[in-house]
């Protein structure tokens, strides 16, 4: 536990006698991944916390009701591949897909695709698009492509902003919903005018749907109407839908088939990938049905969250959006980040209760955020026990000055 958690008299349960070490950022989350897989009540179970026996064993019980078992194992995209591939060109009302292994070369593949077509390389997107934040600048190290940034004020691209950027670009991408700003997403009359703006200026349109599942909610449309705004969408198979992994590509056949091609070479062409492909057609199975169920309840979670720390006394702190535009949403909280940590580790340690399962990044001097997803386990929980949770975290956090 950190030093200031010790000055603040948040000590861990274990100190006794002398002051115990600070720990590392590896042993403080594998603490909280502990605490977190052997809590009684908790909002979202990550599956990363099962064992490899639990893992295995609910994929074999699911996939039972999902896939013929009898039939052989696919080789080098065939077969359960190419069952996964037109499940999501259907639902994305697309001509075809093409399954990945991760969602990074994906995305570099189709904008690459993109590129050769339009003859132009540069890539229009969120300067807290994924590509842009997490990926080690992929795009111009690997691809050849050119990122350019049209905003990055917390908020989705405006059209005037796509109309008025001052070069051009051959590929406008859009991720949906956006997460490093809070999961956040467009109306849809703003979506369709920001396609439109692309549109006039001869651009592809790609959507970063890697949560691309949970919106239709937020739109009150359904997947193909959503992803038919675009000329080719991206999709993952673990972010919403509890996968092993994997994404893939939807749009023009043309399209789909040379992204095949530049799958092979860039190493995606993987001999078998049948566990990663099953535990997909079981999250399309399974989770894409309650997604948005998830977010009718993280809307409650939210409101309950919200007027739980301001009934507890905590000084400032913003729920973000106010209403979540997805099961996933921001806390922010006037706390440097290991305070925060610590109080929702011993939280859930003593309690047996997590209420904040991710970790607290700075967000500013002394102002620290989280993200919060609601799934099946959250949907046991109603107001009040949210607001419960949210006094004994409180109680947890040094008293305020």
């Amino acid at each position: 536990m950190s030093d200031r958690a010790t000055e603040t008299g948040t000590e861990p349960a274990e100190q006794v006698g002398e002051e115990a070490a600070p720990l590392s950022p590896k042993e403080r989350f594998e603490r909280r991944a502990v605490a977190w897989k052997t809590a009684e009540r908790v909002l979202w179970r990550p599956s990363y916390q099962q064992t490899l026996r639990e893992r295995l064993a609910s994929l074999s019980e699911a996939a039972e009701k999902t896939y013929d078992l009898d039939g052989r194992v696919d080789m080098y995209g065939d077969g359960i591949v190419e069952a996964l591939e037109e499940r999501v060109a259907g639902l994305l009302g697309k001509e075809a897909a093409a399954f990945f292994p991760t969602g990074t070369m994906a995305q570099q593949i189709a904008l690459r695709c993109w590129a050769g077509r339009t003859g132009n390389p540069t890539v229009a997107l969120h300067a807290l698009n994924h590509p842009e934040v997490h990926e080690r600048h992929a795009f111009s190290q690997v691809s050849g492509l050119r990122p350019v940034r049209l905003t990055d004020e917390s908020r989705m691209p405006t059209a005037e902003e796509v109309r008025d950027f001052p070069e051009p670009f051959g590929a406008l991408l859009l991720e949906l919903p956006l997460r490093d700003a809070g999961f956040v997403l467009p109306t849809w009359e703003e979506l369709t005018e920001v396609v439109e703006a692309a549109r006039e200026r001869d651009a592809v349109v790609h959507f970063d749907g890697a949560r691309l599942w949970e919106c239709t909610p937020h739109f009150g449309r359904p997947l193909d109407e959503i992803a038919g705004l675009a000329d080719s969408v991206y999709v993952s198979f673990y972010k919403s839908l509890d996968g092993f992994g994997g994404a893939a590509i939807a749009g023009p056949r043309t399209l789909v088939d040379e992204a095949k091609t530049w799958r092979h070479r860039y190493g995606g062409m993987i001999i078998q990938q049948f566990p990663t492909v099953l535990s997909a057609l079981n999250g399309l199975e399974r989770e894409l049905p309650r997604l948005p169920e998830y977010v009718a309840h993280a809307r409650v979670v939210a409101t309950a969250l919200r007027e739980g720390l301001a009934e507890a006394g905590v000084p400032w702190a913003r729920v973000h959006p106010e209403v979540p535009h997805t099961h996933q949403f921001q806390v922010w909280l006037p706390y440097d980040a290991d305070v925060l940590g610590d109080a929702a580790l011993l939280q859930t340690e003593e309690t047996r209760t997590g209420l904040f399962g991710q970790g607290w990044a700075p967000a500013g001097p002394g102002i620290s955020l989280t993200e919060v997803t609601v799934a099946e386990p959250g949907l046991e929980w109603t107001a009040d026990d949210v607001k419960a949770a949210v006094r004994e975290f409180v109680k947890r956090l040094p008293a305020s000055s």
